[in-house]
């Protein structure tokens, strides 16, 4: 960890040097005013004391120093290494900011709401021990509502949204906004509704009469302009593990560390000019996992990781660092390229337009083991003017039942209008069979046709491609090949996908966000039934349609992701691999790197060629011969 001063000057009201000061010049009595004010700054300066007070918590020093960095500072990025307590820093901040500070007005946000909440589970899960009960003292209490969870404490309060929710976040108008995991939350959002949050003043009546009264008490000589108050300013806190260099984030970090340093512009100068005003005091802490004590982490796992990630993955999950763009077969610079911008469309979506159409691909796996494999599926929305896909609906979970996988397998084919259908012939075999004979499906008057072509040999492609058309029958559902991975159609459906990224031919839907994600919640679906997550937490429908709906993004960026770990290995015979590196095979665990929903995006888009091609090919059916020849 390095430390650069910079060029902002220091903040005397924040220096424990100086409070210590005149704490030791005090001398006999003082009038009750004074006394709470230096309680007050005496409380904000040792931060580390208050919350062992008032929460029962002994913080670390980096917890302690973290903290106060985000009381102290206007524009604050934390880039924490995995396991640095992040959540659980973040909730002591929120409550000692509360607690100090009647006036907050928090904004809890985050890519998830999920993830907002969790910093209010963390929250309650502090006050409910038997050491906070100096604060409980202080009328802490926590509302939770579909979409909103509020938690008060005296006169101050922090509120959690859905970052989807735009135009209701327009609403409100918080002093200070704690954005957690930062890589989530879209550049046009943070732009357009989180900093405006931040042009708006607190108290800006009462500033506006004391620097009246300030003034005219100048104009007597009764006072110096140096003297004036200093009103804190609206404050942002980001929250974040790194990115790679190409994206957003790293550019903000960027422009903060030259801020900082004195290097950045001045406004007015060069091509871009500074967001925020030239006064505003920023911070920038950038943690890896040593800056944290030993007993923090679990050895063992800081072993397997040294030993099964690669060493860029390694940097930037624990080293907390920013990395390059990634060597692998599919570029995530490439895969950012083919994502559409938060706020256009194709977005992610719970249900299809009646109007569109859409092909379905799944990887299948049923092991009810959460370390095993994910039974993945995606949904792609068909433009048939562009020939492109585009991914707005996925599926990856590992530790739930068969039957569970067909509940979520028949909701897409009921909600989506779907007319294609393809699988890993490999367990897609007794998938399907599994759901043509459930009663689930006969329940519904549903079954799925396979088409046995064999759709291998470039020689054969058009034939097979007619075989496959005169076979195709949607009404009837009669549109599904199970497709066995050879190694000659593995390099192929490879090929044709890094090809389709690098040519846009295959996209990534955004975020639902403002009236679309409106409109998908109000859909009406089984989701009392689905399960899409296994660490879900029970909740009304209301808000499990809200994790549903920014779940979907969560998957699309798990597909990239998995896709950017691929490496090719070539083996002596000529053939290719498309697998993960040998150290991330290696991994154990629910969280383990996996490969699925990739494998799932390779049929899928393989899958869109074969539709493509018999959309566009000759409506001549091929005549089977039905004449046996015979001697005479």
């Amino acid at each position: 960890m390095s430390w650069i001063k910079g060029k902002q000057g220091y903040r005397l009201e924040y220096s424990s040097k100086e409070l210590n000061k005149v704490l030791k010049e005090l001398k006999g009595s003082i009038k009750e005013e004074e006394a709470k004010y230096l309680l007050y700054k005496f409380l904000r300066n040792n931060i580390a004391f208050t919350s062992e007070l008032f929460l029962g918590v002994k913080l670390f020093p980096f917890q302690a120093m973290a903290i106060k960095g985000m009381m102290v500072s206007d524009y604050s990025m934390f880039v924490f290494s995995r396991g640095m307590s992040k959540t659980f820093s973040t909730a002591i901040y929120v409550l000692l900011e509360c607690l100090l500070n009647p006036s907050s007005n928090i904004g809890v946000i985050a890519g998830t709401f999920r993830q907002s909440k969790q910093i209010f589970q963390k929250m309650e899960d502090i006050i409910s021990k038997p050491e906070a009960s100096l604060i409980r003292e202080c009328g802490f209490k926590i509302q939770k509502g579909t979409d909103q969870w509020t938690m008060t404490l005296g006169k101050a309060k922090a509120i959690a949204l859905p970052l989807a929710n735009g135009d209701r976040l327009r609403g409100f108008r918080f002093n200070r906004i704690v954005l957690d995991e930062f890589l989530t939350i879209p550049e046009k959002i943070f732009n357009e509704v989180i900093i405006p949050f931040l042009s708006v003043a607190e108290n800006p009546i009462e500033r506006e009469e004391l620097h009246n009264l300030e003034s005219k008490l100048i104009d007597k000589g009764e006072m110096t302009e140096k003297e004036r108050y200093i009103w804190p300013n609206n404050k942002l806190i980001i929250l974040s593990s790194p990115s790679f260099k190409f994206e957003y984030m790293y550019k903000l970090y960027k422009k903060y560390v030259d801020l900082i340093s004195g290097l950045a512009v001045k406004e007015g100068e060069g091509e871009e000019e500074d967001d925020f005003k030239d006064e505003a005091y920023r911070l920038v802490m950038q943690l890896s996992y040593d800056c944290a004590p030993q007993r923090l982490y679990d050895q063992n796992l800081l072993k397997q990781a040294k030993a099964t990630m690669s060493e860029m993955q390694f940097k930037r999950e624990f080293g907390a660092q920013f990395i390059d763009e990634n060597d692998g077969y599919f570029r995530l610079s490439k895969m950012a390229a083919c994502t559409i911008p938060d706020g256009e469309f194709p977005a992610v979506e719970v249900v299809g337009n009646p109007s569109e159409e859409y092909l379905l691909a799944f990887d299948p796996n049923w092991a009810g083991n959460t370390n095993a494999d994910h039974f993945a599926m995606h949904v792609f929305k068909i433009d048939k003017d562009a020939q492109k896909i585009c991914l707005v609906h996925s599926y990856a979970i590992a530790g739930v039942s068969l039957r569970q996988h067909m509940e979520y397998f028949l909701y897409l084919i009921q909600h989506f209008n779907i007319v294609g259908i393809c699988g890993d012939y490999n367990g897609g075999v007794q998938f399907i069979n599994s759901c043509n004979e459930s009663a689930l499906f006969q329940a519904q008057n549903i079954k799925i046709g396979v088409i046995d072509t064999d759709l291998e040999k470039p020689e054969n492609w058009n034939s097979d491609i007619m075989f496959f058309k005169n076979r195709y029958n949607v009404k009837e559902r009669n549109y599904c090949i199970l497709r066995k991975p050879t190694s000659n159609w593995i390099r192929n459906a490879n090929e044709m996908l890094q090809a389709a990224i690098d040519h846009k031919r295959i996209l990534f839907a955004s975020r639902a966000v403002d009236s679309h994600f409106d409109e998908q919640r109000k859909k009406n679906i089984p989701i009392d039934k689905l399960k899409w997550d296994i660490q879900a937490p029970k909740a009304s429908k209301g808000a499990m349609m809200i994790d549903l709906i920014d779940h979907q993004k969560s998957i699309v960026e798990l597909t990239k992701a998995e896709c950017a770990n691929i490496e090719v290995i070539a083996n002596p015979q000529g053939s290719q691999s498309f697998n993960l590196p040998q150290n991330l095979r290696r991994q154990k665990g629910t969280h383990r790197a996996r490969k699925d929903s990739y494998s799932a995006l390779v049929l899928g888009n393989w899958f869109a060629k074969v539709y493509f091609d018999s959309e566009n090919a000759s409506t001549e059916k091929i005549v089977e011969s039905t004449f046996i020849p015979f001697a005479i």
